[in-house]
């Protein structure tokens, strides 16, 4: 139920109100629109922002045009809602912006002013590293001081890229409600729509009908109340409404193809980058005399790989065709640069003069990306990585190549690749395969820490801390990095309250281990770790792993539980006491053992003195149903209970 209305609140809707109702004089400008107090109370709780209008339609002209309109009118009730003052539109040489307007309106609905030549920015976006690209943006800010106030963008966008068709997602954010957006799309003749629809509220499913030659396709949802996200669930544009639509035809640039499975976009993709593959003839002998004598297929890749990454670097080159087409392999071998598609043709054919077969693979990159839509056969990829088959091993095994990379482990995708679906590009047509996945025992963290107490609470300590994995991927640069900024960086995650770092040093894995690591070694001193009270010490024993509990859901939860990231961690602390101290009570041990991980720790005294605390946490990838959230709440307050429980050491006459 909404809160009630404060006294200022409440005079300064009257306020509203009454300049909502007050006769409009004559020639005083256009009507008032989008009033905001004619919002229901409904859209405005939890929301920092109202969807007042948006319809969005793509016309579809032919296999090698389409026209999308958009027009958008959002009321923006504070701060944290402004980010839809502003509209990018996306241009380049294959899309042209017919006409980009806006207007902003006050409270009432009064028009402030409308969008103007000069309010528009014209933008690269240019990704920062690219030899050349024609992606460019027009940018337009209609932010106001005051709140609540609405905008208004309207705009056309032509396209000679129908390879994409739109995608509909009319409540992408969590505090976003929605009061009527609707979506409509025009098929000519002859020419089929391919869609997908989810989350969609009854009613809203598309209502197909027959304009003379051309179908037309509707979607709409009215009075959509703003959500917010949900601990370790999925988005919220997951769980509110989407269509997805795709060509089963469509033409770029001449290149016509098919799209009504993986395996028409793999071979349309496949011929687009057939026949660039051709090396000089002195590096084709380079490759054969570089694996000579070479028995072992894994290794033979390992040096062509290596001599990739020795003799390119990658930059980006985005002109029209040059979205999904390559280099030839021989300009790469002239220049020394490509991109991901470059790279990767250039790589294959490495390989092939070395008498080894490869694939290129599409695949959609990024460490926060979530993996295609299977079910859906349609252009969603961003990235080309290589695929290369071994066919020594009993069972067959594959090899992942990474070609953009000058420094990255041999076969190893990480977080930007790994644990989702490629697709292997193939002359008959491909399809989709697994890209090597991470689980918790690849991702893993392993600490073992000696920490020399003193009487009066000060110590020192030596952390060693194997990373692996995924656990690995947000260290892996560490090592090049300046020692002052090596610091920075390791002094800005330990959860420590006072601390100097006196030393840093790192050791990577041998690079033939399976998945790449680094231990991190620091020495540490510590002051004021365990001041005395009285004549006791108490110190958490657990210095570094702690696991904070998620919030609890307010009302039922309403998503599912969605444990993405496996891992496991496993701290062993050795304690290593002065005379005058001894342990007077020690924590239980904890053993947690659940769907959700298994958790366990303990402390021991040991012969000599010292006492060694070890803890393991185990956690899965894995998904669970929204009702089963109070019981991951409950493993999670435990887990976190016991890394908080305390060591209490006495004073002694010694």
């Amino acid at each position: 139920m909404a809160a009630l209305l404060s006294s200022s609140s409440f005079r300064v809707l009257l306020l509203v109100l009454a300049a909502a109702a007050a006769p409009r004089p004559a020639g005083a400008g256009p009507a008032p629109r989008y009033a905001v107090a004619d919002l229901p109370a409904a859209l405005r709780e939890n929301a920092h922002a109202v969807v007042r209008q948006q319809q969005e339609a793509l016309v579809v002209k032919s296999v090698g045009r389409t026209v999308e309109t958009t027009r958008r009118a959002v009321t923006i009730l504070d701060e944290a809602g402004s980010r839809w003052a502003s509209e990018l539109v996306y241009y380049s040489s294959l899309n042209t912006i017919s006409y980009f307007r806006g207007a902003v309106y006050d409270a009432t609905g009064r028009q402030l002013r409308q969008l103007r030549s000069q309010d528009i920015r014209d933008i690269s976006l240019s990704d920062g590293f690219s030899l050349a690209t024609d992606a460019r943006g027009r940018v337009a800010d209609l932010s106001q001081p005051t709140y609540p106030y609405t905008v208004e963008f309207e705009y056309e966008v032509v396209s000679a890229n129908p390879l994409f068709y739109s995608t509909w997602r009319p409540q992408p954010v969590e505090q976003l409600s929605v009061e009527q957006a609707s979506f409509r799309v025009t098929m000519p003749a002859g020419l089929a729509l391919r869609y997908q629809e989810r989350q969609l509220p009854a009613g809203a499913a598309q209502a197909k009908t027959t304009q003379g030659t051309q179908e037309v396709y509707a979607w709409e949802v009215r009075n959509l109340p703003a959500l917010e996200e949900e601990p370790d669930g999925p988005a919220v544009g997951e769980r509110t409404p989407s269509v997805y639509t795709a060509p089963s035809e469509f033409e770029v640039q001449g290149h016509a193809g098919q799209l009504r499975s993986w395996e028409d976009l793999s071979r349309w993709t496949y011929e687009l980058n057939a026949g660039r593959a051709d090396l000089p003839p002195a590096l084709v002998a380079g490759m054969q005399a570089l694996v000579q004598g070479e028995t072992d297929e894994r290794a033979r890749i390992r040096k062509v790989y290596k001599f990739l990454q020795a003799n390119t670097r990658y930059i980006s080159v985005q002109l029209g065709l040059g979205g999904w087409q390559t280099f030839p392999a021989s300009a790469v071998a002239a220049n020394g640069y490509g991109d991901c598609k470059a790279l990767t043709n250039y790589c294959q054919a490495l390989l092939g003069a070395a008498g080894i077969r490869a694939h290129a693979a599409l695949v959609r990159a990024g460490s926060d990306e979530q993996d295609i839509r299977t079910a859906f056969p349609s252009s969603q990829f961003n990235h080309v990585v290589l695929c290369v088959p071994l066919t020594q091993q009993a069972p067959a095994d594959t090899v992942w190549l990474e070609c953009t990379s000058q420094t990255n482990p041999f076969g190893y995708m990480g977080g930007f690749t790994g644990n989702r679906h490629a697709l292997l590009l193939l002359p008959e047509g491909g399809r989709l395969i697994p890209t090597p996945r991470y689980g918790a025992a690849e991702n893993r963290r392993e600490r073992h820490a000696d920490v020399f107490l003193d009487a009066s609470g000060n110590a020192t300590a030596t952390l060693r801390t194997l990373r692996t994995g995924l656990e690995y991927d947000g260290v892996a640069g560490l090592p090049g990095l300046e020692l002052s900024e090596q610091k920075k960086y390791i002094g800005n995650r330990l959860a420590l309250p006072n601390f100097t770092l006196n030393k840093v040093s790192f050791q990577p894995l041998a690079p033939t281990a399976a998945v790449p690591g680094l231990t991190e070694t620091l020495a540490l001193t510590l002051p004021g770790l365990a001041p005395p009270s009285g004549r006791r010490v108490f110190l958490t024993p657990n210095l570094l792993s702690r696991l904070p509990v998620p919030a609890a859901s307010v009302g039922a939860r309403q998503s599912e539980v969605r444990l993405d990231y496996a891992f496991t961690q496993l701290d062993t602390i050795q304690l290593h006491l002065p005379a005058s101290l001894r342990p007077e009570q020690l924590p239980a041990p904890v053993q947690l053992t659940t769907a959700f991980g298994t958790y366990s720790s303990q402390l021991q005294a040991l012969p000599d003195g010292t006492l060694r605390y070890i803890r393991r946490l185990e956690m899965p990838r894995t998904r669970f149903s929204a009702s089963e959230y109070p019981a991951y709440l409950e493993f999670r307050r435990k887990v976190s209970a016991a890394d908080k429980a305390q060591l209490v050491l006495l004073k002694t006459d010694a």
